[in-house]
């Protein structure tokens, strides 16, 4: 009697020891997987995430267009689970864009996107197993002109101290309210946020010419800070996505830091053009490849694309091509095309388009995923 009561003890400690030391190995490696992120404190959702964007860009590259749920280019403000994507494969893309322009200005985005529908779209992505993803092509806090108003060196003013601090964090403020809107029984929606794109380019009043690469970095790093820290915002991976670039230095030159950033995008119309340099995009993919396994970072093409996509092998020839170029441009996670707003303004095919047959193509190779392909990723 004494023995049974022994061994039933023993086993019950030895399956106890393994519960405890399995939990322990868990979250020793949730630990290190935080380690590698901007926020030390991200939340579990984010950090798989990441981890999952790490694992799939070894052999798939994920497929991305901008406000894709919200309309397409032969219908507006549906209420369908509608993507002109998924009218052609029966999917979504696997990674949607959203912008925040206006936000705290209007109920609706610069492209007439009403932001609480957009919260809604973000969260039903999550939900079927999607990507998010927001940039914001924040007004001009001096003028009050809009994005592309580049007059009165703003940087310089929003950083603390300037003289417009005040209404920048104001706008950072809504963006926090916006973030927690975005939650669900589980968590909330982890978002990559892509600020300040483009910088290398002057479109923007965050450009190349319009601030010292000490100001931008500096712009930055106030950014990720305060929202991770003052507002306690830990569902963020950040995105640096500059324009193109002639080479790593030029890449690096604005670049704020490895504690600052999660990954590293290029944003590039330029190469993919009809006139473009398909061969140049290639080594852009192949050095953005190079520098984010040098910075342990995610690679991403962050936006692409042909306007109207008059050339109909445009995805396997020209997309598909330099992606699969090298194997360091190989390594990107994710492309992602921009918005379908109408015959004269759209970037994907939709329904009767001339690409249609080769988007097909290019989505039933095997390395490239739409969000039907993708595993579960989301943390229980």
């Amino acid at each position: 009697m004494i023995n049974n009561i022994y061994e039933r003890f023993i086993d019950f400690d030895m399956k106890f020891q393994g519960t405890f030391f399995a939990c322990l190995i868990f979250n020793l490696t949730v630990h290190s997987q935080a380690q590698l992120l901007a926020d030390h404190d991200a939340d579990p959702m984010v950090i798989s995430l990441a981890s999952h964007l790490r694992s799939w860009s070894k052999d798939k590259v994920l497929f991305g267009q901008q406000d894709a749920l919200a309309y397409g280019v032969l219908w507006k403000k549906h209420k369908a689970n509608r993507s002109d994507i998924k009218d052609i494969i029966g999917s979504h893309p696997a990674v949607i864009g959203w912008e925040l322009s206006k936000i705290g200005q209007y109920p609706y985005n610069i492209d007439s996107v009403d932001f609480d529908a957009m919260k809604k779209w973000i969260i039903k992505i999550h939900k079927q197993g999607g990507i998010n993803t927001i940039s914001w092509h924040m007004d001009n806090f001096v003028t009050d002109g809009n994005t592309w108003d580049t007059a009165g060196s703003v940087v310089r003013h929003i950083l603390p101290g300037g003289s417009h601090h005040q209404e920048f964090l104001i706008k950072l403020d809504l963006f926090a309210l916006f973030l927690k809107d975005l939650a669900f029984k589980n968590g909330p929606v982890p978002i990559i946020f892509r600020p300040y794109h483009e910088h290398t380019g002057s479109w923007f009043w965050w450009g190349k010419s319009l601030c010292s690469p000490e100001e931008y970095k500096q712009l930055w790093r106030f950014t990720i800070e305060y929202l991770r820290d003052k507002k306690e915002i830990h569902q963020l991976l950040y995105a640096y996505s500059p324009d193109v670039f002639s080479d790593e230095a030029d890449y690096l030159e604005r670049y704020p830091g490895d504690d600052y950033v999660d990954i590293m995008g290029l944003d590039d119309y330029h190469d993919v053009r009809p006139n473009g340099d398909r061969d140049m995009l290639g080594r852009r993919l192949d050095m953005l490849g190079g520098l984010a396994e040098a910075h342990n970072k995610i690679a991403a093409f962050t936006e692409t694309g042909q306007e109207k996509i008059p050339d109909a092998a445009f995805w396997t020839d020209t997309l598909l091509k330099q992606i699969m170029n090298t194997p360091k441009s190989q390594s990107i996670a994710y492309v992602m095309v921009w918005r379908n707003a109408r015959l004269s303004h759209h970037y994907g095919p939709y329904k009767g388009h001339p690409s249609t047959e080769n988007f097909q193509k290019f989505v039933n190779d095997d390395r490239i995923w739409m969000m039907k392909d993708l595993p579960k990723w989301q943390k229980n």
